[in-house]
């Protein structure tokens, strides 16, 4: 009964914007491979995106988990989480989290992100986030900061979370590709007709989405190495920071001897709808933009 009232609720959000066939129709997503973000420039990309370090900014980190081995309701600390948003300079952050959906599904609850500037979804297991948001008035909300124009951003689970097919979604661990749970096969879609993995460089995972890929030919598979982003706009992206992005596309032809995937590096843009390199960067890392001290006037 769940994944057909999520895929209800889901309708009408992804019916809209429908002059994009992937990305949002406004704003910008930016989609961090896990690791550290440090000389980057996503953590800097993030917040100018977001308006600057007096935006408004909601931190999610459910995907840290909803309990605690023992069963207990997993409880976390605001200024815990918030501290390291706080100590690069953020002026306006705020924690959400339940465990509860029915919570999620109330004025209460979702009523901060009304004048969000941006959203960023913390790592760990992105079936829990999936538990605790899916098909509730919080996702709806998350939705609708994108339609102000604004930034959703998330790193490792927070990653995966914003596609469609919910790679690694599975209870009984992250090593398996594509759960066996149908209330655990779909993400946010807030990149749509997506299927997105992380860490592929430090856990060894390049080949990972070809099942995925393979079973689902329509979904364009995306595999982000640690310190490392997709910038999101429209249909196109552009990668930032220190490694490379795999691109699992069934449209294009393969010699026998080739994986079914090929690379991307720091500074390419990619159109997702034509499904091609629209410009090629140095494969070399760019020194951080600037931080912008102030929100960007809304007119």
């Amino acid at each position: 009964m769940r994944k057909f009232s999520l895929a209800l609720f889901l309708l009408p959000l992804l019916l809209h914007a429908q002059s994009t066939e992937y990305g949002p129709a406004k704003g910008t997503l930016v989609i961090q491979g896990g690791g550290s973000d440090v000389d980057t420039g996503i953590f800097e990309t993030f917040i100018n995106l977001a308006g600057g370090l007096d935006a408004k900014i909601v931190v999610v980190p459910t995907a840290g988990g909803n309990k605690n081995p023992d069963g207990s309701i997993k409880e976390y600390k605001e200024d815990a989480v918030l501290a390291g948003w706080k100590k690069r300079g953020c002026t306006n952050v705020f924690m959400l989290h339940t465990h509860d959906p029915k919570i999620a599904d109330t004025e209460a609850f979702a009523k901060v992100l009304r004048d969000a500037k941006a959203v960023w979804f913390v790592g760990g297991r992105q079936w829990n986030i999936v538990d605790s948001y899916a098909g509730t008035l919080t996702l709806r909300e998350f939705h609708k900061v994108l339609e102000r124009g604004g930034v959703i951003g998330g790193s490792s689970a927070g990653a995966t979370i914003q596609g469609d097919y919910l790679v690694r979604g599975a209870i009984a661990g992250s090593e398996i590709v594509m759960t066996p749970e149908p209330e655990h096969e779909h993400g946010f879609a807030f990149l749509r007709r997506s299927a997105i993995d992380q860490h592929i460089n430090t856990r060894n995972r390049w080949d990972d989405l070809i099942p995925v890929i393979k079973k689902y030919p329509n979904l364009l598979g995306i595999g982000i190495s640690e310190g490392t982003a997709i910038v999101v706009t429209g249909d196109k992206f552009e990668v930032i920071g220190k490694w490379k992005v795999a691109i699992h596309d069934n449209t294009r032809p393969y010699q026998p001897w080739e994986k079914p995937y090929y690379v991307l590096s720091s500074g390419d843009v990619y159109n997702m709808k034509t499904r091609a390199i629209e410009k090629y960067g140095t494969g070399s890392p760019v020194p951080p933009p600037a931080i912008k001290g102030k929100p960007v006037t809304e007119h």
